[in-house]
């Protein structure tokens, strides 16, 4: 008994070190990530499943030696959750382009803005310097607070189609079904109101745009209502439309680890709540965001199973890069994709065949020439992309550059990390804004 007694002293001694020696270092080393913060209205459009389709949790023991190496790590985890600040820190990228400051529009609205992406939206706006008078906030649960900003201080409002209509551009950061109702009422107007939604409401329809601004914004920035692809499609599209201009895709093959922040505030939330139930009972708490549990696992299930097998968040990838690219029947793409147990930052392995021989050291050259790229290919140094080196940053990086092995000279296989809320999500939305704004002073 004392031999147990003495083990749980140590372990509470060895968490107690772990967070003390974190909270002594600095600041550069430890990572920032978007702070938990009020559950969104609707979170991102990488839906989870329903609760009712979460099985029953298995639980796990553990021994009393991995219990103490486990609060070590997770007395680390606390004081980095500590160290957070209320926003990420600016960008760390030069490769993204400035917003344009040459037209000025008087008002830029964001619905749902209380949200993980939201949240982002209105952080992108500032750290940009977008060129706009003012800044409209728009949510349900959040209305009536005052939100700081370098816009001045923006009291949320409820939402509605007429106050919305008061700005030129509109952000959508809700589910699918509110924009389906609510933007084609909001976009017009007085002021010919432009509406750019995150939701996968609009992506397929024809007559709708789904733009990834470097890739296909230019031609699409006057429509009147814009639809932004999915976080996984638009990071992936980054690293794939430069390779495909110059060696024309025949073959996509992508395989995902998304972080839990797709699925929003209550995904992060439920991955860190299950780290701290399992330091301190020894088993993680009951999983409601994801079907199973994901602190310690993987679940390679991600939205809902189509006829194929396929999920719909793996169809996406198929349906969005052929529309965004323009891509013919007869390039394939198809992808596999999997939620992992890190907070944000979505990563991809991807497989291509291409037309026309690719060199890797030539590809590699491309790569680093492109608009929102950073390539990180160092494997003697241990220098590759990963999740906690892309969030919070601008570009999405890429690495592991290597002739493929079945493709042979028409094929490359590399890694792709990029920050979902970010190059997924705000950012891609934020940057089609100020294209929309350009395109009403042209």
């Amino acid at each position: 008994m004392g031999k147990v007694n003495d083990m749980k002293l140590h372990t509470m001694l060895l968490a107690l070190f772990g967070t003390a020696l974190l909270s002594c270092m600095p600041g550069f080393i430890i990572p920032t990530t978007m702070p938990r913060g009020q559950h969104a209205d609707h979170t991102h459009a990488d839906v989870p499943l329903s609760a009712e389709l979460d099985p029953v949790m298995p639980t796990t023991t553990l021994s009393s030696a991995a219990f103490g190496t486990l609060a070590l790590v997770l007395g680390v985890a606390t004081a980095r959750q500590r160290r957070r600040n209320s926003h990420i820190t600016a960008p760390r990228s030069a490769r993204v382009g400035v917003a344009v400051a040459a037209s000025k529009v008087e008002c830029v609205g964001i619905v749902g803005s209380s949200g993980a992406v939201g949240q982002e939206m209105l952080k992108c706006l500032e750290t940009r310097k977008f060129p706009t008078e003012k800044v409209r906030l728009f949510a349900k649960r959040a209305a009536g607070t005052t939100v700081p900003s370098v816009f001045g201080d923006i009291v949320v409002e409820p939402f509605s189609v007429e106050a919305a209509q008061e700005c030129e551009i509109v952000l959508m950061a809700v589910s699918g079904s509110f924009s389906e109702e609510f933007s084609p009422k909001i976009m017009g107007g007085a002021k010919n109101t432009t509406v750019i939604d995150n939701s996968s409401a609009f992506r397929y329809k024809d007559d709708i745009p789904l733009v990834v601004p470097e890739i296909n914004g230019e031609g699409n920035s006057s429509a009147g209502l814009i639809a932004n692809p999915n976080c996984t499609t638009a990071i992936g599209a980054m690293a794939l439309w430069p390779l495909h201009q110059k060696y024309k895709l025949k073959k996509v093959l992508m395989s995902t680890y998304q972080a839990a922040s797709g699925a929003g505030a209550e995904g992060m939330a439920e991955l860190e709540d299950g780290l701290a139930a399992y330091v301190k009972d020894g088993k993680v708490s009951e999983n409601k965001v994801f079907a199973h549990q994901l602190p310690f696992n993987v679940i390679p299930q991600i939205d809902a199973f189509q006829e194929n097998g396929y999920t719909k968040e793996e169809m996406k990838v198929t349906w969005e890069l052929q529309k965004i690219f323009g891509l013919s029947d007869d390039v394939k793409v198809a992808c596999t994709a999997v939620r992992v147990p890190t907070l944000r930052a979505h990563s991809e392995s991807i497989t291509i065949e291409t037309e026309l021989p690719i060199d890797p050291a030539e590809a590699t050259a491309l790569l680093k020439d492109a608009e929102g790229v950073k390539v990180v290919d160092d494997p003697e140094s241990f220098l590759y992309p990963m999740p906690l080196n892309a969030t919070g940053q601008y570009d999405v990086e890429v690495g592991r550059i290597r002739q493929s092995l079945i493709f042979g000279e028409n094929g490359l296989e590399f890694f792709v990390s990029g920050d979902q809320l970010l190059r997924g999500a705000a950012l891609n939305a934020v940057i089609i804004a100020e294209q929309a704004v350009q395109a009403r002073a042209d």
